[in-house]
């Protein structure tokens, strides 16, 4: 990982001039006659290629807001989001390693110049490796298979760089994925680097989660073993491959079982466990050999005491019944709708379609197709598209939960995958299910 912060704001830096660039040399295309819409094209797809290859050079949270934009590469136009598919998957799943030197210093500097009293074996090679960390499959001194999470030396300063960095490019961010709206989440990601930056913070939700999924027949999370500020040991968990893989090249059977799964896991958390795991990319959800669903990676979590706010199952199904004034006004209580600001309700309903749209059936297909459609709908100018999106708030309790909402529909137009989006709601979300 570059560690300087000249280095890797250079890089960052270089996004916008090669955007100007592209930009500039469109225009001359344009005056020399090809049509506008190919030249908009190219410029994406350049744009897109580069910003995910220095993404996934940097690591820290260039690479962590990749890993979080490409949860929506479902919503962007098949043309543009073609060539680039493949990275944004293998920014899901993979980053270069860490050498075996730094592996060891960073052990040592962790869990004492003793170290392998307690880890006697860790593979030099890493099984994984991601944002702030990679994992490396160990053996831990009871006789343990392991999995070691190790975060990269110089992550903390890394990840607050490129995050300032990356909150002043949300405008060129916005050229490949038009109908996200960027600033919102860097915020959110910068809100959250203190806690997915401490190992024991996630080392504590996690043990909540596997005690609370211990005798789960369908999904499994790994036991903590140690835990330190920049390390972390958990209980090895077999699987070789990830949800990325079913997007990549899964049957129908697999794509729809695991979609549910997912689902199901990420809606039953609150209720559960008080917690919801709150970074849904498809790399964090392994498939076991048994058929069971691993989750991993808890730096990302909301904490919901209470579970799910009522609210949200209250008002999605007043809108089921078609009773617009009453989501206008739940929605007003809950501060989605500033004082002063007036969205007709017969306006608001249809811009809510997308999350009401897969809980009017008893089972419901996602594709890209879908939501492509919808984004195109609510990013394109007029009352019922962004000028709506433009005047609705999302309080701050609910950004964690916005982002765990939309991140499940973007992965389950990914699989392509048939699910009883009814059933799950009425299982997991307080005030959905009828009396």
């Amino acid at each position: 990982m570059p560690s300087s912060a000249f280095a890797r704001g250079a890089r960052l830096a270089a996004l916008p001039v090669g955007f100007a660039g592209r930009t500039a040399l469109g225009v001359g295309r344009r005056l020399g006659g090809a049509p506008a819409d190919l030249v908009l094209t190219e410029v994406q797809r350049r744009t897109a290629d580069q910003i995910f290859s220095v993404l996934g050079q940097l690591k820290g949270g260039a690479m962590k807001f990749g890993q979080a934009m490409s949860v929506f590469e479902a919503a962007l136009p098949e043309e543009l989001i073609g060539p680039y598919r493949e990275t944004l998957t293998r920014l899901q799943d993979a980053a270069p390693p860490m050498p075996p030197g730094t592996v060891h210093r960073q052990l040592a500097a962790e869990l004492g110049d003793d170290w392998r009293e307690l880890l006697v074996e860790v593979a030099d090679l890493p099984s994984a490796a991601a944002s702030i960390g990679q994992v490396h499959r160990g053996t831990w001194h009871d006789g343990r298979d392991v999995a070691v999470k190790i975060q990269y030396p110089g992550a903390a300063k890394a990840l607050r760089s490129d995050l300032r960095q990356i909150a002043r490019l949300s405008r060129l961010f916005g050229v490949i994925s038009p109908g996200v709206d960027v600033k919102p989440l860097v915020q959110e990601l910068q809100d959250r680097v203190a806690e997915e930056l401490d190992y024991r913070l996630e080392a504590e939700a996690q043990a909540a989660f596997a005690e609370a999924y211990a005798d789960d027949p369908v999904v499994d999370v790994p036991a903590v073993v140690h835990g330190t500020e920049r390390v972390l040991v958990s209980e090895w968990m077999d699987s070789e491959r990830s949800l990325a893989g079913i997007i990549a090249d899964g049957d129908h059977e697999e794509r729809d079982h695991y979609g549910a799964l997912f689902a199901r896991f990420l809606l039953s958390g609150p209720e559960r466990v008080g917690l919801l795991h709150a970074d849904p990319h498809p790399g964090n959800f392994r498939i076991l050999p048994d058929g069971r669903l691993g989750v991993v990676d808890y730096g990302a979590v909301a904490r919901l005491p209470d579970g799910m706010p009522s609210a949200i199952g209250r008002l999605l199904r007043l809108a089921l019944e078609g009773d617009a004034e009453g989501v206008s006004a739940g929605l007003r209580e809950e501060g989605f709708l500033r004082p002063g600001v007036s969205i007709a309700p017969s306006v608001l309903s249809t811009y809510l379609e997308p999350l009401v749209e897969p809980a009017q059936v008893e089972e419901f297909t996602f594709d890209r197709a879908w939501l492509r459609a919808q984004a195109q709908r609510l990013s394109a100018p007029g009352a019922e598209g962004m000028g709506t999106a433009m005047r609705i708030n999302l309080p701050p309790q609910y950004l964690l939960i916005h982002r765990v909402w939309m991140g499940t529909i973007g992965v389950l137009s990914q699989l392509g995958a048939t699910v009883p989006v009814r059933g799950i709601l009425e299982d997991s979300l307080p005030g959905f299910a009828t009396a």
